[in-house]
């Protein structure tokens, strides 16, 4: 008899049942599903599993791309995503908040993840959009987060973080339909991915992988199938272009790219070995050039994958604009 992710619940806490409760979500293609499971006599009553089951894999993608390249790309991000909880999660503090990982599995065919419920551990709020005060919960954790493992080595996660970077999304480069940003691409590719201070990005930081607390005060993050190394404000650029209009980033990105570096600068400081500041100082200088670096980047992604995106919006644009003067005057 097969091992299963019940039996996996009932060994890792105690449970004398398991039940499984509500799907959350289906996972990319029909490669599983992200369900509520509920527990008798344990010390919790309810936990998360993501259960990625590749024979149920429609052979589909939403936008049409479906290639053997896309189909590896995506197991080996739940690969990573395994190896992660397993193996950095328990280092994140409570400023970089994320769900305990009670067990995991894999067969080689079948995987699944058992997570806390994060609705229960206080963090039920689920957002698509937020105001740029509203943003700054989730700029507190990635500042913490990349402080956190600022120069870390990313042993058992992608060499290169972000679910976009140009190493594997060849068929998207080929389509692009930016002439300018298409002969462009590896150098931006280059500038990102060989800046002097690297940390551990989250890879997929939009907002809809945060859960909030109901004061809104402080966050949770999920979804690290494409956490690797990399530069810090690719994360940071990625989530703004997430969750704000273009109006709202010509606005307030300044004002929230000042309140990520301020925050960045004390989680230097708080951590075990702390960034001495002159250090912090170059971090800060390298990563503030690179900021339209990052969303030319993205951009580049997009104009390949879906070239009529929202996102591709007057800010993004205008970044991209100078990012490309930057690379022109090197």
């Amino acid at each position: 008899m097969k091992h299963s992710w019940a039996d996996s619940i009932k060994t890792a806490l105690s449970a004398s049942r398991v039940e499984k409760g509500e799907i959350l979500q289906p996972l990319w293609s029909g490669y599983g599903e992200i369900f509520r499971a509920r527990l008798h006599d344990a010390s919790v009553e309810s936990v998360i599993v993501k259960f990625v089951n590749p024979q149920n894999h429609n052979g589909s993608h939403p936008r049409g791309w479906h290639s053997a390249e896309s189909v590896q790309r995506k197991l080996r991000s739940y690969e990573i995503e395994q190896s992660w909880y397993e193996h950095y999660a328990q280092r994140c503090s409570v400023h970089c908040r994320v769900a305990e990982c009670y067990t995991s599995h894999s067969d080689g065919s079948l995987q699944w993840i058992v997570l806390e419920d994060l609705d229960l551990a206080g963090y039920p709020l689920r957002f698509s959009e937020l105001s740029p005060d509203a943003c700054r919960p989730c700029l507190n954790w990635l500042a913490y987060f990349h402080a956190r493992f600022m120069h870390q080595q990313p042993t058992r996660l992608w060499t290169t973080g972000t679910y976009w970077h140009l190493a594997t999304r060849h068929q998207e480069w080929q389509a692009c339909t930016d002439a300018t940003l298409k002969k462009h691409a590896s150098i931006l590719d280059s500038l990102l991915n060989q800046c002097t201070h690297q940390t551990l990005v989250h890879g997929d930081a939009k907002v809809a992988n945060f859960c909030f607390a109901n004061d809104g005060d402080s966050v949770a993050a999920v979804d690290f199938q494409y956490t690797g190394g990399g530069c810090g404000i690719r994360d940071v650029a990625y989530f703004m272009g997430s969750c704000l209009s273009a109006q709202d980033c010509l606005t307030h990105a300044d004002t929230l790219l000042d309140y990520y570096f301020a925050t960045l600068k004390s989680a230097c400081e708080d951590r075990a070995e702390p960034i001495a500041n002159v250090e912090f100082q170059a971090i800060e200088k390298e990563w503030r050039v690179l900021y339209p670096v990052a969303w030319a980047d993205f951009h580049r992604f997009l104009a390949g994958w879906a070239p009529d995106h929202h996102k591709i919006n007057r800010y993004a644009q205008q970044q991209t604009d100078a990012a490309l003067q930057y690379v022109s005057s090197r």
